[in-house]
């Protein structure tokens, strides 16, 4: 199974983010709203046992919901070349809270630690040479972009299946959250 760890959005939510996306933008593959989320911890493939681990330590976990805002966007490059287009999240200690448990707790059960330093986003675009200017004008334009606040009342375990045109994630377990 290939699995991680994030946050499901509601339907509202993904329809304001929706409204962003845009065809103007060559090389850009846009994401579908029903695989938007923002992921707490990506853990990648691992077999049935490990699975089952995985979902027994996070049932364990403690943590009160919290309020969540998506705020701005912005591009992550890799080798000198944007990669990824993304809606970005207001800072959170409480969704930075849940999401160093939910680290501590895979790493319990084997998983080695992420070298990426967590930066909730919510992923818009995948890029393949998209031209910058383009890049830079959407981010310009769109950089006051802010959604309503909504509460977190859980983090869900997700599977996903690689696919030729997108991948299909599906919710395995929902972790509920105090009030």
């Amino acid at each position: 199974m290939r699995l991680f760890v994030g946050i499901d959005l509601p339907w509202e939510l993904r329809h304001r983010i929706v409204a962003l996306a845009t065809t103007g933008i060559q090389g850009a593959r846009w994401v579908p709203p029903e695989n938007y989320h923002l992921t707490l911890r990506f853990i990648g493939e691992v077999p049935p046992h490990c699975a089952e681990e995985i979902d027994m330590v996070l049932a364990v976990l403690r943590g009160r919901r919290f309020a969540l805002t998506l705020s701005g966007v912005g591009t992550f490059s890799k080798g000198g070349r944007s990669n990824t287009l993304y809606v970005g999240v207001e800072r959170n200690p409480r969704l930075e809270h849940v999401q160093n448990k939910i680290e501590t707790a895979l790493q319990r059960v084997g998983l080695d630690p992420e070298r990426r330093r967590f930066q909730p986003h919510v992923t818009l675009a995948r890029l393949d040479n998209a031209p910058e200017f383009k890049l830079g004008a959407f981010v310009q334009a769109h950089n006051l972009f802010r959604a309503e606040a909504f509460v977190v009342e859980h983090f869900t375990l997700f599977s996903s299946q690689l696919g030729k045109e997108q991948s299909v994630y599906t919710a395995e377990v929902e972790y509920d959250l105090a009030a």
